[in-house]
């Protein structure tokens, strides 16, 4: 099992700006691809972004140029910046690992082994 604990998901207005982050084990952030996904109420868990162990990244469309996926191999910790944050972006927010793939990642949380507690993030006026 590998361990997942996000942070960082708050409140923020439209056009602002909110870094989560998650820590892992050492083996996790160096092996496996990992991502982050969200989930609103009622709705399905989609991708976000994903990274591979060799920080190959891939973002949803809906988040490109404002959303950066990122690891920190020392800190062992998976983080994702977002900026230009939209009403949309209102969701729970979950980090994910895959221990059964390096790189290629996938882009469907069916494919992800492990999950974190999830953040919430809430973009309103």
């Amino acid at each position: 099992e590998v361990p997942l604990r996000e942070s960082g998901g708050g409140s923020v207005q439209p056009g602002g700006s909110l870094r989560l982050s998650c820590r892992t084990s050492a083996h996790a952030i160096k092996t496996y691809c990992m991502g982050w996904f969200r989930q609103t109420l009622g709705g399905e868990r989609e991708g976000v972004a994903t990274i591979d162990s060799d920080g190959v990244t891939n973002y949803d469309d809906s988040v490109k140029g404002r959303f950066t996926i990122s690891r920190d191999n020392d800190k062992n910790t998976l983080d994702l910046q977002m900026s230009g944050l939209k009403p949309e972006d209102t969701a729970m927010y979950y980090c994910a690992a895959d221990d059964g793939r390096a790189v290629w990642c996938s882009d469907y949380a069916q494919d992800f082994t492990d999950w974190g507690q999830g953040t919430q993030v809430t973009v309103s006026s």
